[in-house]
């Protein structure tokens, strides 16, 4: 029970509709530079914006099919349940990448990720029509997927996270890519503690957040 309660927590934690949240906040730590500011608090509008098209308002929205009867819990442990909420999901992240495409405010990279997010979502969509891929490991591989390509950009400079009135941390890109490997595997984990998921859906999941990462940063970097 308590091994289970771990894994409910981690779950809601790195839930599939945060990881863009979490992706922004990240790049914003790691090169703040690129939307011209020096720390994560100079873009609290940015982060709002994205919380909210990206979590709140697909949440309410899985929450009003549920009390309209059209999913039976919003844990969406059928997929055929799955296929309404993603679709839902899809427009407002593809609203959401047009928004930010269009702004020239916003870095290249920053938009190719969120690409890479909707490209994640529209695969989940369609594969989850054949089997039931794990969308937290989809989202997991997105965010491994964008640590990656930074390694890749040459961001080798020390990372400073900011921990309010305690200062800061600082550490690497590299320590972080191992960090968030192993909050992967913590999330693949407690997803089959919860027998959500079999391995091979986690496994596909992974596969295809850091193919789309890969694939969106070609089609708008390279």
């Amino acid at each position: 029970m308590v091994l289970r309660g771990i894994a409910k927590v981690v779950s809601f934690f790195f839930h599939p509709l945060l990881m863009l949240t979490y992706m922004t906040v990240l790049l914003l730590i790691i090169q703040p530079f690129w939307f011209g500011v020096h720390q994560v608090s100079d873009k609290i509008p940015l982060l709002l914006a994205v919380f909210f098209s990206s979590f709140v308002i697909p949440g309410i929205a899985v929450l009003m099919m549920r009390f309209l009867g059209l999913v039976e819990s919003m844990e969406l442990r059928d997929k055929k349940e799955r296929i309404g909420p993603y679709i839902v999901t899809a427009i407002f992240y593809l609203w959401l990448y047009i928004n930010f495409r269009n702004d020239p405010s916003m870095p290249p990279p920053f938009s190719s990720f969120v690409l890479g997010t909707v490209i994640g979502l529209f695969l989940a969509f369609f594969i989850n029509i054949f089997s039931k891929i794990s969308a937290h490991a989809v989202g997991m591989g997105g965010l491994l997927g964008m640590v990656i390509i930074l390694l890749g950009m040459g961001s080798f400079d020390p990372v400073f996270i900011p921990l309010g009135t305690w200062g800061s941390i600082q550490t690497t890109l590299g320590t972080l890519l191992l960090v968030f490997i192993l909050i992967a595997g913590l999330v693949g984990t407690s997803r089959l503690l919860l027998k959500a998921h079999e391995a091979m859906d986690l496994y596909g999941g992974y596969m295809v957040g850091l193919a789309a990462q890969f694939l969106a940063f070609r089609l708008l970097m390279l």
